[in-house]
């Protein structure tokens, strides 16, 4: 299913201001649709929200995998929905049907074990991303333009053409 585009008609019951509603198949039939991130890394976004600077998407990784150290000024909200993963900086593990909650400033390191074979994970983000090194210095960031900009270039490389992330954007 995709979104009702600006010129179908609304719904009575949706405010003519709000943006359109995203109703999405979230794990997509089409493997272009992942956007690699890193080594055995990838993400599927759903929707970015570029008024108040967030994402939602899929974070999915094979085999095994590490998403650099980061931390995020605001919130983050993630729920597994298949295998498990890990921060280095914490004893737990999030496993399948775990909802994670991660406050503002925390700095963790992701990482998916060799003996899963694949995980994925629903991410709200609030902001941004801040990588760092091991000091807590940046060294690099990811906010929703950045992750746009990626989109649009990877889709453009796959032959969905750069447009494609249009649809995913509020």
């Amino acid at each position: 299913m995709r979104a009702r585009s600006a010129d179908q008609q609304r719904p009575a019951s949706t405010h003519p201001l709000s943006p359109m509603e995203i109703v999405e198949k979230a794990m997509p039939d089409d493997e272009r649709v992942w956007v690699p991130q890193a080594p055995n890394v990838w993400f599927r976004p759903l929707m970015f929200n570029t008024l108040n600077g967030g994402w939602c998407n899929l974070l999915r990784v094979r085999k095994s995998g590490v998403l650099s150290r980061h931390l995020h000024p605001a919130p983050v909200h993630g729920f597994v929905l298949k295998g498990q993963w890990r921060y280095l900086e914490h004893d737990w593990v999030a496993t399948e049907g775990s909802y994670v909650f991660e406050p503002p400033g925390e700095t963790h390191t992701l990482v998916v074990d060799e003996d899963c074979e694949e995980m994925i994970t629903f991410f709200n983000i609030s902001g941004c991303m801040y990588y760092v090194d091991e000091h807590g210095r940046c060294t690099g960031f990811e906010d929703v333009f950045a992750k746009l900009d990626m989109c649009r270039k990877h889709y453009t490389e796959v032959g969905l053409g750069s447009d494609y992330v249009d649809q995913f954007i509020r």
